[in-house]
């Protein structure tokens, strides 16, 4: 574990619980990691950028962050009574819709024991509602940008489904978020709009510099009164899961040091990627930008 306590110095800073994930696809069962902290650290790690961690799970399961250090990750991991874990039962062949079933959370994270990092962004994904709350969100806004993860917040936890739900203290909490990302059904929750232009525009007025939307086909990003939507075009889809999680961190690697455009586009060929193979982005930069120069794309 890093040294509890020690300055943290990163591009960007990836906050969430690690997940150990349960994936039922065509009958098969694996289990897997997940997560932001896995899936998102792991693609930006790839694209070269600095990149920590900062999570909670079972303290018998730290050695399941040793994959991430030997990447290069800083990590800095906080002792939980469990580890975080999803049961992920897909349903159609294309993988876009799935039953989700809670196996284990870490519950929140202690705001007193966050160490000082220094980050120009902070990518939050935390898997469920309840491991971060909007005080954690106010801490990270003074220390960088915020970029959040919609799933953190409105999927919820009854008994042991998880389910989608409003998030009702939305205007206050993303009044410290700058990038906002959501999938079509997470938007439709937090704006009852099942069309995503409409949703888009909705979440624009709570002030968000940028906001991404996901869904079966492809990524729409809203940067500053502009809209940009480029396809997925996976040969196969193999590794649904982590879709979300690899758009995003990709989109915020890329968007360090060039346009939401290109941004876009970019993040649409490095997710295409990593859904034709289980487990984290492995396609190198070179593979992506290849892809991502061929994608067409609409903006406004």
């Amino acid at each position: 574990m890093a040294s509890e306590k020690a300055d943290i110095k990163a591009d960007i800073a990836v906050v969430g619980d690690f997940a150990r994930d349960k994936l039922v696809v065509r009958g098969q069962v694996e289990y897997s990691s997940g997560g932001a902290v896995y899936y998102g650290a792991l693609a930006l790690q790839r694209m070269r950028v600095r990149t920590a961690v900062i999570t909670r799970l079972a303290e018998q399961d730290f050695h399941l962050l040793d994959n991430l250090r030997r990447e290069g990750i800083m990590v800095y991991a906080q002792a939980a009574p469990q580890t975080s874990g999803l049961e992920n039962i897909y349903m159609t062949e294309n993988m876009d819709r799935r039953v989700c079933h809670l196996l284990g959370s870490a519950g929140p994270f202690n705001i007193d024991e966050i160490p000082r990092v220094s980050a120009r962004v902070f990518l939050v994904g935390p898997i469920m509602a309840g491991i971060v709350d909007i005080p954690l969100l106010r801490r990270l806004s003074t220390m960088g940008s915020v970029a959040l993860d919609a799933q953190g917040f409105v999927r919820i936890c009854i008994g042991n489904d998880v389910l989608l739900t409003d998030w009702p203290q939305k205007e206050e909490g993303l009044a410290f978020v700058k990038v906002f990302k959501v999938d079509d059904t997470e938007a439709e929750a937090l704006t009852g709009e099942t069309d995503r232009f409409k949703a888009i525009k909705k979440l624009s007025r709570y002030g968000l510099s940028e906001i991404m939307l996901t869904r079966a086909d492809g990524v729409t990003v809203y940067a500053n009164g502009d809209l940009y939507e480029a396809p997925f075009v996976p040969r196969k889809i193999v590794g649904r899961t982590g879709r979300g999680d690899t758009c995003l961190a990709t989109y915020l690697g890329r968007r360090l040091t060039s346009s939401p455009r290109d941004s876009c586009r970019f993040a649409a060929a490095a997710t295409s990627l990593k859904m034709e193979r289980a487990g984290p982005l492995q396609a190198s930069i070179q593979e992506v930008q290849e892809l991502a120069n061929s994608l067409p794309q609409s903006g406004s």
